[in-house]
């Protein structure tokens, strides 16, 4: 019983600490300015996240924050800095009003959102009553994982989660692709150095020493 009761206490310390993380990278990425620091702390938000679900036996969620959050959000955000300043302009104090309003007034449909949802454990609530409650009989026989969302997500509906990450890849193909990432880039710059009368451009070079030697 003692050690039932010191793992207990050992997951929930485990908790806190990655919970308090979270919390102290948030604060620094809303008072930071540097928009690389800002990228960099946001995807050790999603890490630390990904590890918090892990923690908590929400593997499936682990991955999806670990490759999402942390992986492609990453590379797509650094990509756009590379488009614009790297530093963020002070902004007004009453310029933070709206946001603030904005998400206060979210935060208040949700909490208000959730006083018709079933109570904890209600065995006639949707999720208890359905196909729910097969998962519930038969995934620790099938999987041996505790969490039921994992196999689910993972095994009994693993063609429409590979459906679905399948479709987050091409939004953040094309979401780099709009922005210009790469050779675009890259032959903006000589155009623009082409038309503005300074270095030629590598092939406007080539061409001119083709020309020469003929």
């Amino acid at each position: 019983m003692q050690g039932i009761l010191a793992n207990d206490i050992g997951i929930a310390l485990v908790n806190i600490f990655l919970l308090a993380i979270l919390f102290v990278v948030a604060v620094a990425i809303a008072r930071m300015r540097s928009l690389f620091a800002i990228v960099m702390l946001a995807g050790i938000y999603s890490l630390v996240s990904a590890t918090w679900y892990v923690a908590v036996d929400a593997v499936d969620v682990a991955f999806t924050e670990a490759a999402v959050g942390a992986g492609m959000s990453t590379a797509v955000l650094l990509g756009a800095m590379l488009l614009t300043s790297r530093t963020a302009k002070p902004e007004r104090l009453f310029s933070r009003l709206g946001p603030m309003l904005v998400c206060v007034a979210t935060g208040a449909a949700l909490i208000y959102a959730t006083v018709d949802l079933p109570a904890l454990g209600d065995p006639n609530s949707p999720a208890n009553t359905g196909v729910g409650y097969t998962y519930l009989q038969i995934n620790w026989y099938d999987t041996g994982i505790p969490n039921v969302v994992t196999p689910v997500l993972a095994s009994y509906r693993g063609f429409d989660t590979l459906g679905e990450t399948t479709v987050v890849f091409a939004a953040g193909l094309a979401v780099a692709l709009l922005l210009g990432f790469g050779e675009r880039s890259l032959a903006e710059m000589i155009r623009k150095e082409g038309r503005s009368g300074g270095r030629k451009p590598a092939a406007a070079r080539t061409a001119a020493k083709d020309e020469e030697a003929s």
